[in-house]
């Protein structure tokens, strides 16, 4: 499989999600998926920045969890995924899951919508969340290795 430039990025003043883990997911998503991972853009940000996201390119003036945005191959990078590290500590707390737990599960929402998953429907979202949790439990298996 063969790797094109990704570029991480962190704007939040506080909370972090580890370079190495949105490596390793980003390969192990796409290897499963029979994908080439694309030249991609992965940004953890805040309440703030997401919605100023949000509102400016989707017109929804509220705060989401994660965007995801395939943006062609006209230029360096092929897609963008905005993580809100805000909402995956709240949700975390919501759903009694670790942070990042939550935090994996965004990334990988971002990927499957990279990968042409949609949860506009109800079938569309029970299996994007089967899939998260595949993903969820691979990773977890592979951590323990």
């Amino acid at each position: 499989m063969t790797t094109r430039m990704i570029l991480l990025s962190t704007n939040h003043p506080h909370l972090r999600f580890p370079s190495k883990e949105v490596l390793r997911i980003l390969k192990n998503v796409y290897k499963e998926e029979g994908k080439e991972i694309p030249a991609l853009a992965v940004i953890c940000t805040h309440n703030r920045f997401i919605r100023k996201i949000n509102r400016e390119f989707l017109n929804h003036d509220y705060i989401t969890d994660v965007i995801a945005f395939p943006l062609g191959e006209d230029g360096d990078v092929e897609a963008e995924i905005y993580i809100n590290l805000d909402a995956a500590r709240n949700q975390a707390k919501k759903f009694n899951v670790t942070y990042t737990q939550e935090a994996q599960r965004l990334l990988i929402h971002g990927i499957l919508h990279l990968l042409g998953y949609s949860d506009n429907t109800q079938r569309g979202k029970n299996k994007m969340a089967m899939r998260e949790e595949f993903y969820l439990a691979l990773m977890s298996r592979k951590a323990r290795l």
